[in-house]
């Protein structure tokens, strides 16, 4: 049995896994409360890492594509999904462009910047030559983000930060169907909010983002800032 095989195993929901992925200039370890929190929910989670900084957005997708590759691989496994923070959206969305995966059902998208940040716009010129993901997150229409392929046929929730620094609330919109919400936070706080975990749970089991998730992680809880 595979190592990978292994981890699948222990799971309330043995059918189904969620990949949960990063950032830039961010790590795996981010992600650990949130993760936790949709264990608690009976949820597999598989946290991906990757070297954020330099290489292309493309790049990094069709590592990710590799690995959502495995997890398909795996015949105990019948769904996957994926909840994704910031730029760790467009590197899934570059992951699917390589092919969506038969069992791939789900995507939750935390704060991504689908039309650009305008953070990268603005500091594209001076650091655009070394830290290449910033030239290809800005809103310029010809950037990589803005003539990346949406993802068609994958149900997709995306959850803003109203009090977002880095990506605008137009930004983080798609122009296929989807699911929007906006919670009162700043750009990374998605990761730490009980409301933001909940939510999360409730897309991945239902689809929509319209009412909480398990009790567990429930958003009657007041909003941690």
């Amino acid at each position: 049995m595979s190592a990978l095989s292994a981890r699948l195993r222990i799971s309330e929901r043995p059918g189904e896994v969620v990949v949960l992925t990063h950032g830039f200039m961010a790590n795996r370890w981010l992600l650990v409360p949130l993760a936790r929190r949709l264990r608690r929910c009976g949820w597999k989670t598989i946290v991906w890492g990757y070297p954020s900084l330099t290489p292309s957005v493309l790049t990094h997708g069709e590592r990710f594509a590799g690995l959502l590759a495995d997890i398909e691989a795996q015949t105990e496994v019948e769904q996957i999904h994926v909840v994704a923070h910031s730029m760790g959206g467009i590197v899934t969305r570059a992951a699917l462009t390589r092919g969506i995966p038969s069992k791939f059902r789900r995507l939750v998208m935390l704060a991504p910047p689908n039309r650009g940040s305008f953070v990268a716009t603005a500091t594209a010129g001076l650091m655009g030559r070394v830290l290449r993901p910033v030239a290809e997150l800005t809103t310029h229409p010809e950037s990589l983000v803005n003539t990346l392929a949406e993802p068609a046929g994958v149900e997709i929730g995306v959850i803003a930060a109203g009090r977002d620094q880095l990506v605008s609330l137009e930004s983080t919109r798609l122009s296929m169907p989807h699911e929007h919400t906006v919670l009162p936070c700043m750009h990374s706080s998605l990761l730490f909010r009980r409301d933001a975990a909940a939510l999360t749970a409730q897309f991945l089991e239902h689809g929509t983002l319209a009412t909480a998730g398990c009790s567990s992680a429930s958003p009657q809880q007041r909003p941690r800032p």
